[in-house]
């Protein structure tokens, strides 16, 4: 098929350039995001391929579908940000990477909590100075702690299975529990207790209507005073404004990121010499006890690796047959 592969980076182009030498398609890479002003540059592609700040409303819908456009095909497992009844309308089929490596995002929620509790980063940057003082370094052990997690899929299982191995006692929140986790030691609860009794609470839950700011003020007030709050999810599941007045109040101890909720004019670039214009973004760094890192936690060479295949094989699949396995289909 003809790809119009959006939002391109270099690190993508090599691994998607060595898988497709098996599937043989032709993919035309674009740096531009997705959205109304540059639908018109995937006219005559029978497939787009889109990431997570790519935007896929209605009207670009119907743009895609008056140039040709069949197949969308997203690499990665959200796909809040296409609008599934426009593309059901329109006769576009959808496909997703449902997995690819649930460790790498798990592991990079660890690390975040690791780096914001021993506090490595400010660390390393005083003994580069030459300042070896112990002040203001103070963190806790994990062992004993109680860990929340929100959502046990793929991730948030293997995040829970990471988090009983350092000896913590872990609840989480689900609506369809999984049977071996709990035969693991993990204690289901509703989701209002697990808040109340955690001292780290993990996001690992989809972003629909349901979940969008999941993590609120009134859900912010039922946390633990100074427990750590952590996100490798979707952004939207935090009302971020609403964390910024906790963590003024003291009653959020820390704030570890990996999404944010207006990511998508701020991720995957370099703006180090701009002055940042959200200003919301910029009032979170500084903080001395928030960690931002930018939507980097898929970002292994395993990962990479099975994001490529998958979308490939997906578009394979539905150029032979009209259909594919890991369609997304409208409700």
């Amino acid at each position: 098929m003809k790809i119009a592969f959006f939002s391109t980076h270099g690190f993508e182009r090599e691994v998607f350039d060595r898988f497709n030498a098996r599937s043989g398609h032709h993919i035309h890479y674009l740096t531009p995001h997705l959205g109304e002003d540059t639908a018109s540059l995937a006219h005559g592609f029978e497939c787009v391929c889109v990431f997570v700040n790519d935007v896929l409303n209605e009207r670009v819908i119907a743009s895609l579908a008056a140039g040709g456009t069949r197949l969308i095909a997203t690499r990665s497992a959200g796909f809040n940000h296409i609008d599934l009844d426009a593309a059901r309308q329109h006769n576009i089929a959808v496909v997703r990477v449902p997995a690819y490596s649930p460790y790498a995002v798990a592991e990079h929620a660890v690390a975040l909590i690791l780096t914001l509790n021993r506090k490595t980063h400010r660390a390393f940057n005083r003994v580069r100075e030459g300042n070896f003082a112990l002040d203001g370094l103070l963190g806790f052990d994990l062992q004993g702690k109680t860990i929340g997690v929100i959502g046990t899929g793929r991730i948030g299982g293997v995040f829970a299975r990471i988090m009983l191995g350092f000896g913590c006692r872990v609840l989480a929140s689900d609506l369809n529990p999984d049977a071996a986790l709990r035969d693991s030691g993990v204690l289901y609860l509703p989701l209002d207790e697990v808040l109340a009794q955690s001292d780290i609470v993990s996001l690992h839950c989809p972003l629909m209507p349901a979940t969008h700011y999941l993590i609120n003020a009134a859900t912010l007030e039922r946390m633990k005073p100074g427990a750590m709050l952590i996100n490798t999810s979707r952004g939207g599941l935090i009302d971020t404004r609403a964390v910024i007045e906790a963590l003024k109040s003291g009653h959020l101890g820390y704030l570890g990121l990996d999404v944010y909720e207006e990511e998508a004019d701020l991720f995957f670039e370099d703006l180090s010499g701009q002055v940042l214009q959200d200003d919301v973004f910029a009032r979170l760094l500084t903080f001395p006890n928030v960690l931002i890192t930018g939507h980097q936690a898929f970002f292994t060479r395993e990962a990479l690796s099975a994001i490529a295949l998958t979308t490939l094989d997906n578009i394979t699949e539905f150029a032979a047959t009209g259909d594919a396995k890991n369609c997304v289909r409208a409700k």
